[in-house]
């Protein structure tokens, strides 16, 4: 009896399922000011920052991980466990970002954040890699540079997380430089017709 392989739209719908609890999750931990005033609101502004920088983030790998993942054509096991790890680093960004608000942008968290997203970022490329690199979909020019893309922006939240613990500022730019380089997914990278 031979199987058949499984396609990897479970896997998908189970992502879309995970990405969705995060971005509630990270809602979860907004609190409004003890103040009834727009002056209390202003002072929440680290909260605000962090939550929007993680909103951005979840929605920017949620989109990537969409466009990557109409790319794979069979759930293989390295490409499900490649799947749980980057989804398991996503789920830390909620924590990191309580964490960021909490501390009002200091230097230490900020810098876990920017390792988190760091994190993040190599386990889509180990997940890209299953999905695309291993079985050669795709233009192998634009293959080129979305790995590309992807070492630097690793460089790129490497040195956020670094720069972080001197200049947690400084550190929150790079990490919002970064999410400029993802926002939409490679256009000319087209998924195989169906």
């Amino acid at each position: 009896m031979t199987r058949t392989p499984s396609t990897p739209h479970r896997l998908h719908l189970f992502s879309d399922a995970v990405f969705a609890v995060l971005i509630t999750v990270l809602v979860l931990d907004l609190r409004p000011p003890a103040e009834h005033s727009f002056s209390a609101l202003l002072s929440l502004w680290p909260t605000g920052v962090s939550y929007a920088v993680s909103y951005l983030f979840i929605a920017i790998v949620w989109a990537n991980h969409h466009h990557l993942m109409s790319f794979a054509q069979t759930s293989t096991p390295r490409l499900v466990w490649a799947n749980f790890a980057h989804l398991f680093t996503v789920s830390l960004v909620p924590f990191s970002t309580a964490w960021v608000a909490d501390s009002r942008l200091a230097a230490s968290p900020v810098s876990f954040y920017a390792a988190i997203f760091f994190l993040v970022d190599a386990t889509y490329l180990v997940l890209y890699w299953e999905a695309l690199d291993r079985p050669k979909l795709g233009d192998p020019a634009m293959r080129h540079v979305v790995r590309t893309r992807s070492w630097v922006t690793l460089a790129l939240f490497a040195a956020a997380t670094v720069v972080a613990l001197f200049a947690p500022a400084v550190g929150m730019a790079l990490i919002v430089f970064c999410l400029l380089l993802y926002i939409k997914p490679e256009p000319r990278l087209t998924a195989p017709e169906n």
